[in-house]
């Protein structure tokens, strides 16, 4: 599969090194495209380094590993046309430093970045998804307790929730811990889930956690 990511981060960077790896051919995207780590990444992955807009347009699925804060910002530089009706699997949190540590949220409880990444674009379908797990933990989740531990997702288009689900057991997660939230308007918990999440890093002393569902009777 082709696989555009928006994000040269850590988060992109790491999701791109382990599609490569699965075979996916992967082109990474940066605000700027000469942008030196993405280029030494991209030559060290056999993957491609290029601007948002090209990455968008190379990809058949893509993948939002922005900054949170400037997502929207960035698939508006890309456009609906580049956009199309491909999925997204957003990632991102809005998480906004702008006043410190610990961040605070840009948006929340009443709508989530999600939920305006596919109000800006409403033939995307958006999958929100990865954004309550640090980047080592999205592409190895047997680093945690063997793996039985717990990803969300939502959404609005059930072929699309199909199609990332393939992605996440690619990666290694256990197909009955793939928990389906249902629609879009579910992103917003899964965002607010972040503020907690910072403060568990700090007590644990590790980004290296998970949460597992544990029902009566189990």
């Amino acid at each position: 599969m082709e696989i555009g990511i928006l994000g040269s981060g850590t988060v992109g960077r790491t999701l791109g090194a382990a599609f490569t790896k699965l075979g996916h051919s992967v082109t990474i995207g940066s605000r700027d495209a000469a942008k030196p780590e993405a280029l030494e990444w991209a030559a060290a992955h056999h993957a491609h380094a290029t601007d948002f807009a090209d990455a968008a347009e190379a990809g058949e699925l893509l993948v939002n590993a922005t900054s949170g804060t400037a997502s929207l910002d960035v698939l508006l530089s890309v456009g609906a046309e580049a956009l199309g009706d491909k999925v997204l699997i957003d990632v991102a949190n809005p998480l906004d430093f702008s006043a410190g540590f610990p961040p605070f949220l840009s948006v929340s409880n009443r709508t989530s970045l999600a939920e305006q990444l596919q109000h800006a674009f409403p033939s995307l379908r958006v999958v929100k998804a990865l954004n309550t797990i640090n980047a080592s933990v999205m592409v190895a989740p047997e680093r945690i307790a063997d793996g039985v531990h717990d990803i969300f997702m939502a959404g609005e288009d059930a072929d699309a929730k199909t199609d990332v689900a393939g992605l996440l057991l690619s990666l290694g997660w256990h197909r009955d811990r793939i928990r389906d939230l249902g629609g879009i308007k579910a992103a917003r918990g899964l965002e607010m889930y972040l503020p907690l999440w910072v403060r568990l890093m700090g007590t644990l002393g590790t980004a290296e956690f998970n949460i597992r569902i544990v029902q009566a009777g189990e």
